[in-house]
Parts: structure tokens; C-alpha cells; sequence
């Protein structure tokens, strides 16, 4: 078989057949075939597509090209959930423990963040000695013991994707549907969990911009996933404006602290609920979304919700003190009240934007080699369609270094502002599967 070929091929908008696939991936994987001709594969995959068999297929190849976990010892079903990524997003945190403590078996590998946008383990490491390096058997015991554990990706887990991952951003590659979806899928699928739940955000803040773009990821890996025998569903959300009210590390491990207790944000709370609703309902915990919705409020308003999270805190060797004092947490040097310069209803907020800037005080990486500053970020006092008066807060800015009148004025430029009423978004916009 030669790779020239099958470049060709795609180049001509033909179907590749399974044996064509898994030889592009053995390639990737093994070095034998060169850069510039994967690159030419991914620009012919970027610019033709793929049909859903390919898709599926590619995504297969790359789960198989390293370590599979089997979480077979652990009893019950396993579940899994993964976000697209957006600004303020510390689901994992707050929704892990609330269905754990509704009985299921969360086993999640989370990554680090990149620009704008941040990442779970991060946020946890935001929390003295929180260990996110558990072997494969400390996961597992954990998990068995306790119904949760987040943890950082273990083994070689598809080097086919990063090495694939490695060429899309520098080939304008990126944006094809195929390779995100098989990107994320195989990944998700090499975790070994029996059911997924993806929330695939929209938006200015998303990867996906439009809910029309963001309905063709979710089909794509849902079909991926249900092609390879796993239950797999997923919501449709809103990232037009941050998560919640916090983008930065331990101002999140607060926030997600706050919401377990039933003090979170209307939205984050929201977005909570129903993707615990669906997880259960997949797990076969509850029948339907009204039992699940109570099991997951008892959760709460009981305090095991929480306990759950202190416990995994403590299991994974983080410092349970900040997690009941969350003043312990790291703390910024400097807070400055960002208020309003102007009257009327919030038209946009943008939340790309605001992930920027707090990367700019030290919340995120611009390069994958940067450090992060776990105090710093923003706390946000106004959401979209809110009305605000003249000298009204609409932001803490929690800060080490002083703020710059460059800094300032970008971040008024993230709020823009009408005189007419604002419609509300709904968080959830659809739930696929």
C-alpha cells in the first residue's frame, strides 16, 4: 500500500477503506510516513470530509495506536464526562461530586489549559498537594472507594493524536469536524469508561461559534461513540458569556466549593444539574429527569455532594483545609472593583475576551510552557441582560502585578451595552444522543 495513494484518493473525495485508515494511523504512530505527506492527508480530510464510517474508523485506529485503560475492576458502570472547553468551565469539579454522590463511578482524565480557555487540572492543582499523577491502580482503588477521581492522562494514551494534534495547528487543520471529533472520541474512548457525556459548547467563548457547528461535532462523536459500543450523549450549551461568575484557578475551586453546597451560580448550577440528570439517567441510576433532578438536589441540600468533593481532595493528597476554609486558598496580592463607565442592559459579554485577559494576569498559558499563577483571575458581578447604573460593579480583578491602562480599556471592550431588554439565553440549548 502506498500513502501517496491514499492521499489521492481523499484528494478526490473518495471514501478510504478501513485498511487505508488504520495504515495512515500505523504510519503517524510508527514515523514511517512522512510529516508533509500527513499533512497533505489532513488538508485532503480538512477540505472533502469524511463519512461517518471513516470517521468512526480513524477515531478506532487512534485509540488503538497506544494503552487502552480497563476499568473492568472497578464495580458498576463507569462514567465519563468531556467539555469542548470554554471560559469559567469548572464542571468536573462541581458535577463530579454530586453524581458520585448519587452513587456513580466518575473515572475522569482531564488536561491542562491553553489560551484562553482553562483547564481542570489546573484548577485542582490550585489546591495544595493535589496530586493529579495517580498510577492506574491508585485511580481505580479510588474510584471503587469512593465513586471519583479526576486525574491527569496515564500511560501512552493515543500518541497517534498528539502527534496528529502537533500537525493540524500548524497545517490549518483544526477546524475539520472529522479530525476534532475522532481527536476527542478516541481519547475519551482509550479512558475505558462505559458511558460518555460530552457538553459541546457554542458560541464567541467556544471552539464551535455557531449551535449549528456545534450540533455537527456533538452528532459526529456521538455517532463515533455508538458505533464503538458505548452509551454516548450529548448537550448543546451556551458560551457567549463566562460559566458562572469566575475565570481563574482557585477563584473556580471556590466557586465549584460554593456550588456542591447549593450557594453556586444560577447557570453553573443549571448546566450542573442537567448533565448530573443525564449521566444517571445513563447509568441507569434514575428513570427519568425528574427523579434524577431530585436525587442530585438531595445531593446537595444534604451535604454529601460536598463531603464527595472533600474526599476526593483528600484521597488525591490536596491540603482539606482549603477546601473547607476557602481563604486558605492561594490569594492575589492586589483587588481592584472594575465599575461601570456607562448605564443600560448588558448586550454581550465576551468571553474570549475575558479569557484573554485574565491569561494576561497569569490564570492561563499562552504557551504550553508557561507557569500559572493560581490566584489571580476575575470575578464577575453582571451577566448578560442585566441592567447596570453608572459606577455599578461589574468585576473584581483579583491581581499581583498592577493593572495597565491597556489591561483597562480591553476589558471594558469586552461589555458592550443597549437600552433595550435583553433576551436571556437559555445554558442548555439542546440534549442530543
Amino acid at each position: 500500500m502506498r500513502f501517496i495513494d491514499i492521499i489521492e484518493k481523499k484528494k478526490n473525495k473518495e471514501e478510504l477503506t478501513d485498511e487505508e485508515i488504520q495504515f495512515f494511523i500505523d504510519g503517524v504512530t510508527d514515523d514511517s510516513i512522512e510529516d508533509y505527506q500527513i499533512a497533505s492527508l489532513l488538508m485532503a480530510i480538512r477540505l472533502n470530509g469524511m463519512t461517518e464510517h471513516e470517521t468512526a474508523k480513524l477515531a478506532e485506529a487512534m485509540m488503538h495506536s497506544g494503552d487502552v485503560i480497563d476499568l473492568s475492576d472497578i464495580e458498576g458502570i463507569k462514567s465519563d464526562k468531556h467539555s469542548t472547553g470554554g471560559v469559567g468551565d469548572k464542571t468536573s469539579m462541581a458535577l463530579g461530586a454530586m453524581v458520585a454522590a448519587c452513587g456513580l463511578k466518575l473515572a475522569k482524565m482531564s488536561g491542562r489549559g491553553l489560551g484562553h480557555t482553562g483547564g481542570t487540572l489546573d484548577k485542582l492543582e490550585s489546591i495544595e498537594g493535589f496530586n493529579i499523577a495517580l498510577t492506574e491502580e491508585e485511580f481505580k482503588k479510588q474510584v471503587n472507594e469512593i465513586g471519583l477521581a479526576i486525574i491527569g492522562q496515564t500511560g501512552d494514551l493515543v500518541p497517534a493524536d498528539k502527534k496528529l494534534y502537533a500537525l493540524r495547528d500548524v497545517t490549518a487543520t483544526v477546524d475539520s469536524i472529522p479530525l476534532i471529533a475522532s481527536s476527542i472520541m478516541s481519547k475519551k474512548l482509550a479512558s475505558g469508561s462505559d458511558t460518555i457525556l460530552l457538553d459541546v459548547k457554542y458560541g464567541e467563548g467556544a471552539f464551535m461559534h455557531t449551535v449549528e457547528d456545534a450540533r455537527k461535532l456533538a452528532t459526529a462523536m456521538i455517532s463515533i461513540g455508538n458505533k464503538l459500543g458505548k452509551n454516548t450523549m450529548a448537550m448543546i450549551t451556551d458560551m457567549n458569556q463566562p460559566l458562572g461568575n469566575t475565570i481563574g484557578n482557585a477563584l473556580e475551586v471556590r466557586e465549584a466549593i460554593e456550588t456542591v453546597k447549593g450557594e453556586g451560580p444560577k447557570d453553573f448550577t443549571e448546566l450542573c444539574m442537567c448533565a448530573g440528570e443525564i449521566m444517571l439517567m445513563q447509568a441507569g441510576k434514575a428513570e427519568t429527569k425528574e427523579e434524577a433532578r431530585a436525587m442530585l438536589e438531595e445531593a446537595v441540600k444534604s451535604g454529601k455532594a460536598y463531603e464527595k468533593l472533600e474526599k476526593m481532595v483528600e484521597y488525591q493528597g490536596g491540603n482539606v483545609e482549603q477546601i473547607r476554609n476557602t481563604d486558605l486558598l492561594p490569594q492575589a496580592k492586589h483587588k481592584t472593583e472594575m465599575l461601570a463607565r456607562e448605564e443600560g442592559y448588558i448586550e454581550n459579554i465576551h468571553s474570549k475576551g475575558l479569557g484573554i485577559q485574565a491569561m494576561k494576569l497569569g490564570a492561563g498559558r499562552a504557551k504550553k510552557t508557561d507557569p500559572i499563577n493560581y490566584a489571580v483571575g476575575l470575578e464577575m458581578n453582571a451577566k448578560k441582560g442585566d441592567y447596570v447604573k453608572k459606577g455599578d460593579l461589574l468585576c473584581t480583578v483579583y491581581h499581583d502585578e498592577e493593572l495597565t491602562d491597556e489591561w483597562i480599556e480591553d476589558f471594558y471592550n469586552t461589555l458592550s451595552f443597549t437600552d433595550k431588554k435583553v433576551a436571556p439565553i437559555p445554558i442548555v440549548e439542546e440534549i442530543l444522543k
